[in-house]
């Protein structure tokens, strides 16, 4: 198995050992919390009424389909992988490691704590500084998203978001010249019901 996924990490142009990777796998999937076999039994009925109001599925766990969590581990390992360490960020940017910090403290770059301190996930940056148009984006991206639903949305194909009548990514889209400001009414929805 070791074989077959340091073949697939270095297809996928990660620069990292199966080992470290399974390691970063088992963190992922630590954090998580068991699946609950039947959601609808933690609610009441009025609360399942209004859940399911707002189009959550509160059907029981089908063990014949596996676990929904291991997509989730895999794509936070692949997030932790490639994010950048603050001096990482600081060479990319130009700029001493404090201004990284400080674009951090004020919410104009997202990170979190490691262990061996800060990183950025890479989505954030150019080959040579920060994505355009990321401050305004951040600001209107709600505070409780976590950095892997903010990767997803950033890295995502949006249908209302298209170059050349393809629909790209908010990160092609912000690339490629496009308004940070539709970007950002998009992100102000993250976590929303649609």
């Amino acid at each position: 198995m070791t074989v077959a996924l340091e073949t697939v990490l270095a297809r996928a142009g990660l620069k990292i050992t199966a080992h470290e990777f399974l390691s970063l796998v088992e963190d992922a999937a630590n954090r998580l919390t068991p699946v609950q076999p039947d959601p609808a039994a933690r609610f009441d009925e009025s609360s399942r009424g209004a859940l399911t109001d707002v189009g959550l599925d509160l059907t029981p766990h089908d063990e014949s389909e596996g676990d929904p969590r291991a997509r989730t581990v895999a794509e936070q390992a692949v997030l932790r992988d490639t994010a950048l360490s603050v001096a990482e960020a600081a060479s990319r940017v130009g700029v001493d490691t404090s201004r990284i910090r400080h674009r951090v403290a004020s919410h104009h770059l997202i990170g979190w704590k490691d262990r061996g301190g800060w990183r950025l996930p890479a989505w954030q940056f150019t080959e040579h500084d920060v994505l355009p148009g990321l401050e305004t984006i951040l600001a209107a991206m709600p505070d409780d998203q976590p950095a892997l639903v903010l990767a997803n949305f950033m890295t995502t194909p949006q249908e209302d978001l298209e170059i050349s009548g393809r629909p790209v990514t908010p990160r092609e889209w912000l690339m490629a010249g496009g308004s940070a400001q539709r970007v950002a009414e998009f992100a102000s929805t993250i976590g929303t019901p649609a």
